[in-house]
């Protein structure tokens, strides 16, 4: 870590968790968890902006201390990168064109000749190809790209955090909305990502995400951004 300063790589695309405000400045629920983490360690924080595709490259080749995007702790990811503990709950659902109520089952779309699209490299695009294996999945670099191929038609679904299609149905209603389905695809959780090997950044980070989980603090910076009640903020993982 670069002395005094955290240097922390994020994409910025994904309100209310990260985004880029109306000033150009960096917001959103991991943004704030950040400022609180440096703050308590001492440091200055600085973000750097990249497009999801370089985040890991990027921390592999150590353009920052850590990778602060959510990602879910794979096996395939956990054999470059190190994680801390769950930092963000997620629940992964299935978009569909507005007013479509054909997608009532998995089997309904899971067949060939049908598309579904996600956010390239994500946890969401392997949860696609897995639920979906006899459909054509297709990775966009960009999270509206993929669902906007599904508001026009070009695709017949896209997996996607169920916070991330209320976003995008808010600002452009009318065109896309949750199938039907008799329960989400996923209920999985985000994590920070480390450089290989950096076990004390590990330690500091899980020892301020369980204070913050017992404080409250992760359920109220919860509350301020997603507008989910601090009561109903989702239980995180044991371990503290």
């Amino acid at each position: 870590m670069t002395p005094g300063t955290l240097v922390v790589g994020m994409n910025l695309q994904f309100p209310p968790e990260m985004y880029l405000d109306s000033n150009n400045q960096p917001a959103g629920y991991d943004v704030d968890l950040l400022n609180d983490l440096a703050k308590q360690m001492g440091v200055k924080l600085e973000i750097k902006n990249l497009d999801f595709n370089g985040l890991i490259p990027g921390l592999q080749s150590k353009q920052f201390d850590m990778v602060s995007v959510g990602l879910t702790a794979t096996d395939e990811r956990k054999q470059v990168i190190d994680f801390s503990r769950a930092y963000v709950p997620y629940t992964s659902v299935l978009a569909v064109k507005d007013g479509d109520t054909s997608v009532t089952s998995i089997d309904s779309v899971n067949a060939a000749g049908t598309v579904i699209t996600a956010l390239q490299g994500s946890s969401g695009e392997k949860l696609a190809q897995t639920t979906f294996p006899k459909a054509t999945v297709t990775g966009f670099p960009d999270q509206n790209a993929a669902l906007l191929q599904v508001a026009t038609g070009r695709a017949q679904g896209s997996v996607v955090e169920d916070y991330i299609l209320a976003q995008y149905s808010k600002a452009n209603p009318g065109q896309i909305m949750k199938a039907d389905l008799p329960e989400p695809l996923d209920i999985g959780y985000g994590s920070w990502g480390v450089q290989k090997g950096k076990t004390a950044l590990v330690t500091a980070l899980n020892s301020y995400l369980c204070e913050a989980q017992s404080s409250g603090k992760l359920a109220e910076l919860y509350e301020k951004n997603f507008e989910v009640p601090a009561a109903d903020f989702p239980q995180m993982p044991a371990g503290c």
